[in-house]
C-alpha cells in the first residue's frame, strides 16, 4: 500500500516537473521570438541607413540618383551606377516584404515602409521603366507589391 502511494506521488511529482519544463521551454521560444524580431528589425535598419549613408556621402552617386529621378540622361557609367544603386535599394525593399510575411516585422511598420517605397518610385521618372526591366528577377510576391505601388506605372 505504501508502495502504491510513493509511486503515485512519485509520478505525480515526475507529471509536475515535465509541466514546468514545457512552461519554461514555451517562455524561452516566445522571448528567442522577441529577440529575433529585434534583431531583425535592427539589421534591416542598419542596412538602410548605411545605403542612405553612402548615397549622402557621395556627392557624385547623390547627382546620379537625382538626376536619373527627375529623367535627366545619364552617361553609361552613370546609368550602371544608378543601376546598381537601385538593386541595392530593391533587394532591401524584398528583403522587407520577406520579413513582413515570415512574420518578423509587424502590419504598422510594414505600412510605413511602403508609403515610403510608394513615395520613391512615384516620385522617380526612371524608375518605372527599370522597374518592367528587371522585375523578373525579383520574388512574384515581392514583385506584386511593387506592382500594385506603381499603379498605372505598372508594367
Amino acid at each position: 500500500m505504501k508502495n502504491g502511494r510513493l509511486t503515485g506521488w512519485l509520478t505525480l511529482g515526475a507529471n509536475a516537473a515535465v509541466l514546468i519544463g514545457i512552461v519554461l521551454i514555451v517562455i524561452e521560444l516566445d522571448q528567442n521570438r522577441d529577440s529575433m524580431r529585434a534583431q531583425t528589425r535592427n539589421e534591416m535598419s542598419t542596412s538602410i541607413v548605411q545605403l542612405m549613408s553612402m548615397i549622402a556621402s557621395d556627392g557624385e552617386l547623390a547627382s546620379i540618383r537625382r538626376r536619373a529621378d527627375v529623367g535627366e540622361e545619364l552617361s553609361p557609367d552613370e546609368m550602371q551606377r544608378y543601376e546598381l544603386l537601385t538593386i541595392a535599394n530593391l533587394r532591401y525593399w524584398e528583403n522587407v516584404h520577406y520579413q513582413y510575411r515570415q512574420g518578423l516585422y509587424d502590419s504598422p511598420e510594414f505600412e510605413r515602409q511602403l508609403a515610403a517605397i510608394s513615395g520613391y518610385i512615384n516620385y522617380s521618372a526612371r524608375f518605372p521603366s527599370y522597374w518592367c526591366q528587371t522585375k523578373h528577377l525579383y520574388s512574384p510576391k515581392f514583385a506584386d507589391e511593387i506592382d500594385g505601388l506603381l499603379g498605372d506605372k505598372a508594367c
